[in-house]
């Protein structure tokens, strides 16, 4: 019982329950949903096979960009070498703009999208 603002300090009225209802989206609701989530996907940086650099160079620039061991860039260059690409960073669109960058000065061909899954 919840006091009553107009009544006097001994008088109180009854609080009715409401249901709760699971509210039901439109289609145009649907859709503005779907594009937040899609939204809050992170970005990563793909990094592309090329016919250039030496895989022991790849693993160096793995290590000295993002601090990857040895073992971790060497397994990142050899997904590079045999299926034409890996993901070696994920995070903010700035991040991963200056991730590629990075890359793209060192002399890899890297490229930056949407998180897939």
């Amino acid at each position: 019982m919840v006091p009553c603002p107009t009544s006097t300090p001994h008088t109180a009225v009854p609080v009715a329950k409401m249901p709760a209802a699971t509210p039901q989206l439109s289609p145009a609701e649907a859709e503005i949903e779907e594009s937040v989530e899609a939204l809050d996907r992170p970005w990563v940086t793909v990094v592309w096979d090329d016919p250039v650099n030496l895989m022991h160079y790849v693993t160096y620039i793995f290590q000295k960009l993002f601090g990857y061991s040895k073992a971790k860039a060497t397994d990142l260059m050899m997904q590079v070498h045999k299926e034409g690409k890996a993901v070696v960073s994920s995070g903010s669109r700035d991040k991963v703009e200056n991730d590629v960058r990075k890359l793209h000065a060192a002399g890899l061909w890297a490229t930056m999208q949407r998180d897939s899954s």
